[in-house]
């Protein structure tokens, strides 16, 4: 059983539901150490920029940069009198429509459990009050020493909790993208319609896999067994230019049609119908092949 990093309770009106907090996520990305090419451990240390002696973590303070070389110190005992509350209850102010939630919002996922068995039967209630209404608790909690917005809503038979942003930390689209200023026709959208459609299926998390991730596991293996390892040079492809969008169009919805789903990782085959259809809407690029070459492992 997991370690619980949180132990409280949810507050909705008079309801108090005691729960634990467990991570609801495991990262899986690959972990690398720094070595010299020698193989010798590199371990970053704190050096000050003047002496450039280092410095022991117990002299070190924070600075804020107000602008380009201009820094206000910061000592920890001065940020201790603005720290949150550290309490020990989810406190729900609303109850909103999930679909109301844009996943950009959401930030860390957690599951709560009942803590104890006198918890089960409020916890019980809230989940399947919540389940029936289809609503979503927001409310604010602090774990640790940072305060979180988070949302509480059902989630394969429990409760799970997602901290999320702030308004405020959402960096507006405007300040990225220009006003998106074209037209398309009807035909051009009942085509596009027509590629959504044929590939959309049901939500299915397993078929998707980290493909680099398993990569690169595979040559950690061969390499940790002794294995040598070739790396071939890829070929250089130069982008093609969509000149037809229509012609396009009619060549994703041939090969949407025709090809089989692609694993997630991979690229989709086209057919020979989506082929023909490409070259009426591209121009022809010059493929450059790489001369065969290797390189053996360290």
């Amino acid at each position: 059983m997991p370690r619980a990093i949180w132990s409280g309770s949810i507050s909705f009106g008079l309801v108090n539901v005691p729960v634990k907090l467990y991570s609801a996520v495991k990262r899986k990305d690959v972990q690398f150490h720094q070595f010299d090419k020698s193989g010798n451990r590199i371990h970053n240390k704190r050096v000050s920029e003047k002496s450039g002696r280092e410095v022991d973590y117990d002299d070190i303070v924070k600075g804020y940069e107000l602008s380009k070389g201009e820094h206000v110190l910061i000592e920890p005992g001065e940020l201790e009198a603005y720290r949150p509350e550290s309490t020990r209850t989810v406190d729900i102010s609303d109850f909103v429509d999930l679909a109301e939630i844009d996943p950009i919002f959401y930030d860390h996922t957690y599951y709560l459990a009942p803590d104890g068995k006198p918890a089960h039967k409020p916890y019980a209630l809230l989940l399947e009050a919540m389940q029936k209404k289809g609503r979503v608790a927001i409310g604010t909690v602090v774990i640790r020493t940072k305060q979180y917005l988070a949302a509480v809503r059902p989630f394969d038979g429990a409760l799970a909790l997602s901290t999320m942003l702030f308004a405020d930390e959402i960096v507006p689209v405007s300040e990225v993208v220009d006003k998106v200023e074209a037209s398309v026709s009807d035909r051009e959208l009942k085509v596009a319609a027509q590629i959504i459609d044929s590939l959309t299926s049901e939500w299915e998390p397993d078929r998707y896999h980290d493909t680099y991730r398993e990569e690169v596991l595979g040559l950690i293996k061969k390499k940790a067994k002794g294995q040598e390892v070739v790396v071939e040079e890829p070929e250089e492809e130069k982008q093609a230019e969509v000149l037809d969008l229509m012609a396009a169009l009619e060549a994703s919805l041939a090969d949407a049609k025709g090809g089989s789903r692609p694993k997630s990782g991979s690229s989709r085959r086209s057919g020979p119908a989506a082929k023909k259809a490409s070259k009426r809407a591209t121009k022809s690029t010059t493929k450059k092949k790489a001369p065969a070459s290797g390189r053996k492992s360290a």
